[in-house]
């Protein structure tokens, strides 16, 4: 049975993954470089791509020790291309060209996005398409549909901040820590949600884009004007108030869309996925929808070389990228144009 390598360093998660040709997660490693950033408040892209270059190789080791196999074994090696810092997205990248080329096997390139929209399917294969996707995280907040596997039509992305980077700068300016996302997921369960009215962002143009830099700024305007910091009593209340605007407005875009394109089934992904009061709000809007809901759990959701591995390996069995290319180059942006 075939069994595929793959490397992810796209942002601040040093990882990998062993993946074989039914798609079964023999191994998956990731090294957070939380701690290190975290007096930063936020990711130092130089650091980042340091860090990887420090950790990549102990963490390759680790997974394929794991899964039981030496180098030798595997039979194609799977990386993230981009989007993502373009810095550590060449440390992943660099490796796995060098071992592609060493060993002379295949090496499939595979877009960061897109494993996220895949790593539903390593435990939800049973999902019925056409479906929609939410794909959630610090950095990209978008709107898909999938007619097909390995299809992935963009309705919507954000115009500016991504939902969970509006809820780590909100966390910064308290001075919660980082990342902030969790850390306000876990202060807004004391919360009351409907203590502050944020109003959720429209389009005027009627696209399902998305936008959460108002949403971030009417949050900051709160916090000035009602001198909120931790010791105040309306603190937690602020925060479950904000948390739910958040997720009230990815869950209108969806409901938007599905008259539109008559999904039969929906799934969210990325690492803001992770959010219960999300998972929850989804669950309970796909459950009233009728429609068949699946989230990954949530080592799938944040950054993760299995969802890279699952996608590389499908793209490989298709006959996709099915070549060692020494060219291949990153890319930072989600809209870049390749090839």
């Amino acid at each position: 049975m075939k069994k595929l390598l793959a490397i992810e360093t796209s942002c601040d998660e040093t990882a990998a993954a062993v993946v074989d040709e039914k798609i079964n997660i023999l191994s998956n490693i990731v090294l957070s470089q939380d701690e290190i950033h975290a007096p930063y408040g936020g990711i130092v892209p130089e650091l980042a791509s340091r860090q990887h270059i420090l950790s990549l190789t102990y963490i390759v080791a680790e997974a394929l020790e794991r899964a039981e196999i030496n180098l030798s074994q595997v039979d194609v090696f799977g990386v993230t291309q981009g989007p993502g810092l373009i810095g550590s997205l060449l440390v992943g990248l660099s490796l796995a060209k060098g071992l592609a080329f060493y060993y002379q096997k295949s090496l499939i390139p595979v877009d960061h996005l897109e494993a996220h929209l895949e790593s539903v399917f390593i435990e939800h294969s049973w999902l019925s398409l056409p479906a929609l996707g939410l794909l959630v995280s610090g950095g990209h907040t978008s709107l898909y549909l999938l007619r097909q596997r390995l299809s992935y039509q963009l309705l919507g992305k954000t115009r500016d901040d991504a939902a969970g980077e509006a809820l780590d700068k909100v966390a910064k300016f308290l001075d919660l820590g980082y990342p902030g996302g969790p850390l306000i997921e876990h202060l807004a369960e004391q919360g009351d949600r409907q203590a502050f009215p944020f109003r959720v962002p429209q389009m005027t143009d009627g696209s399902l884009d998305f936008s959460f830099s108002g949403l971030k700024t009417a949050a900051l305007k709160q916090i000035k004007e009602n001198k909120l910091s931790a010791d105040h009593p309306l603190f937690h209340d602020f925060l479950a108030s904000f948390e739910a605007a958040v997720v009230r407005s990815l869950i209108k875009n969806l409901d938007r869309a599905v008259p539109q394109f008559r999904p039969r089934s929906v799934f969210l992904c990325g690492g803001v996925s992770r959010n219960k009061h999300l998972r929850e709000t989804f669950l309970a809007w796909a459950h009233k929808k009728g429609l068949p809901a699946a989230i990954p759990s949530p080592q799938y959701c944040t950054d993760n070389a299995a969802m890279v591995g699952a996608l590389a390996m499908k793209k490989f069995l298709q006959g996709q990228g099915a070549h060692l290319n020494l060219e291949l180059n990153a890319y930072p942006r989600a809209d870049y144009r390749r090839g």
